[in-house]
């Protein structure tokens, strides 16, 4: 697997090896060690998440305040997405920027998406499978999301806002700058 930092250097992309051939192909998913020697620090995940959606469905921007914050390795199946990382954490150099990345069933690239981001992303195929791991459970009480046309973020989703498809929740979601559930910048939220 190579793994490379992104324009913000918390986000990694991470790119398997495919052995294909004749018959189909083997990839390597994910290797807790390697990813540990890279980021310096374990990432223990506790659960599998996958979710099935048609084109122009948006899920975001989410994330879990501490102590339920979570750290969130995403990939697509069979598809194709737009998936983005914002950094919130207050303080940062990088506050308020954002990470966007293709990532496809024929790509297999994968985007580790640190706590102290808010993650989201924009369906651009039907029949996408989207599968993730996080490394904590889910609390409805530490739930928390922001508005994915904030236009401070800058965001491009690629597809016209009469595509998109979201959640009554996600049209509700706060701007950045008005909220306060936010992260710090420089604390170890891995404990």
């Amino acid at each position: 697997m190579i793994l490379t930092r992104m324009q913000i250097p918390d986000v990694l992309l991470c790119e398997p090896v495919v052995h294909g051939d004749s018959r189909g192909y083997f990839v390597e998913t994910f290797r807790a060690d390697k990813l540990e020697v890279f980021l310096g620090y374990r990432i223990d995940f506790c659960q599998d998440n996958e979710s099935k959606s048609s084109r122009g469905v948006l899920r975001g921007l989410h994330y879990q305040l501490p102590p339920h914050a979570q750290t969130k390795l995403v990939r697509v199946i069979r598809g194709r997405v737009l998936d983005v990382a914002v950094d919130i954490r207050k303080g940062s150099p990088t506050f308020g920027q954002h990470v966007a990345v293709e990532l496809s069933g024929d790509n297999k690239r994968q985007l580790l998406v640190p706590r102290g981001f808010a993650h989201g992303f924009v369906v651009l195929e039907d029949d996408t499978v989207f599968a993730y791991k996080v490394d904590n459970y889910y609390s409805p009480e530490c739930d928390r999301g922001i508005a994915f046309d904030d236009p401070s973020l800058g965001i491009d989703w690629i597809l016209e806002l009469s595509q998109l498809n979201l959640s009554a929740k996600d049209t509700r979601q706060p701007l950045l700058g008005e909220t306060d559930d936010l992260f710090e910048y420089g604390v170890n939220y891995y404990g």
